[in-house]
């Protein structure tokens, strides 16, 4: 039940890296690599803060698919 994401695409459409995204967020660099690695799955409010930093909807950034 993989949690797939675009948050590279966005971070790239915005120019900063995961150290500056994880500051804006409240995260480590190292949890903003592992979501985007797909290693690690954010809870509902980090996805949110992610989407907000963005201004997108959550479905922009992270999408979901069944087995």
């Amino acid at each position: 039940m993989p949690l797939n994401n675009r948050l590279k695409e966005h971070r790239a459409r915005m120019g900063i890296n995961q150290q500056q995204l994880g500051s804006m967020v409240g995260a480590s660099r190292q949890t903003i690599s592992l979501i985007e690695r797909g290693d690690y799955s954010p809870s509902v409010t980090l996805a949110l803060k992610i989407a907000r930093v963005f201004g997108v909807a959550v479905e922009d950034v992270f999408s979901y698919t069944e087995d």
